[in-house]
């Protein structure tokens, strides 16, 4: 038996919905915690080399994969809402 099967569809489209906005508000608030430690914005901070800067230190390769991370994270829960939340799939 599929899932689809035992749940409609719009409840399932909308627990995954809140499940992508609550990992993007996570994302968002890494990505502004450590815009604020730095003082600039990911793409600055890679273009600066602060990781080499700081001496390659834990806390900043750390920060840097991190903040990576929660920068593509936004880029594609982003996109992904978008498309899910789009007229031509509302049911």
């Amino acid at each position: 038996m599929k899932i689809i099967d035992l749940i409609p569809e719009k409840e399932i489209k909308d627990a995954v919905l809140n499940e992508y906005k609550r990992k993007l508000v996570l994302y968002k608030l890494t990505d502004e915690q450590l815009k604020k430690k730095y003082g600039m914005s990911f793409k600055e901070f890679e273009e600066n080399n602060v990781v080499k800067e700081k001496g390659f230190s834990w806390e900043v390769e750390k920060d840097a994969m991190d903040w990576e991370h929660s920068v593509e994270g936004i880029r594609h829960l982003q996109e992904t809402i978008c498309k899910i939340e789009a007229p031509d799939n509302e049911n």
